[in-house]
């Protein structure tokens, strides 16, 4: 179950199991990237800080394809689906950064959301069939399976490194740091708790 602070925004439980604590702090680093890249135009999702050509933009885009490739393709081993499918990856390896230039910032929420609900749908099912001690389908290259466990982990230390690049890319838009200081409802759908519709 995901709790809610008085704000709004996910927070994992304070003594919950351990798949509840992990779901919780993933969904907590979903809900501060959201937060971070919510409200802006194709300027503010195009910008940059120093030498780095990371964008906010090209942040939901990337995460949209991680969140795809993490529990569809790892976990479950299925090929990937559009518009990840229809990519020269060998061409431009890093097209998910690359081609969110040319997306707004409505198309790239939606793909991330799509992405992200697919996710709780995938990781929900696998938690039903085998917990999180299930082995993922596809292997590393030394043929070992990570299990769901460490899956999760893994995702949620990839979204915390991109909260971070997204917490500097947002202070250099408009100023915005922290995690919500106004107050302002997330643009974030968390997925529906026990007895609540």
């Amino acid at each position: 179950m995901t709790h809610l602070h008085e704000r709004g925004h996910p927070e994992p439980p304070i003594a919950g199991d351990e798949t509840a604590t992990l779901l919780g702090s993933l969904e907590r680093q979903r809900a501060t990237l959201a937060w971070k890249c919510a409200g802006l135009d194709l300027a503010g999702m195009r910008a940059t800080v120093g030498a780095s050509s990371i964008t906010l933009g090209g942040l939901l885009k990337h995460l949209a394809l991680v969140e795809d490739d993490t529990f569809s393709g790892k976990l479950l081993g299925r090929d990937r689906q559009p518009p990840w499918d229809r990519v020269d990856w060998r061409a431009d390896p890093d097209w998910d950064w690359h081609s969110a230039a040319g997306d707004t910032p409505e198309e790239l929420f939606a793909l991330w959301q799509d992405a992200v609900a697919r996710s709780r749908s995938l990781v929900a099912e696998a938690l039903a069939e085998g917990g999180p001690d299930q082995l993922a389908r596809a292997t590393w290259p030394d043929g070992r399976a990570p299990s769901l466990r460490r899956i999760l982990i893994d995702l949620i230390e990839e979204y915390a490194r991109h909260v971070g690049h997204a917490d500097l890319i947002r202070e250099s838009v408009d100023g915005l740091v922290g995690e919500d200081p106004t107050g302002n409802p997330y643009p974030y759908e968390p997925p529906p708790s026990p007895g609540r519709p």
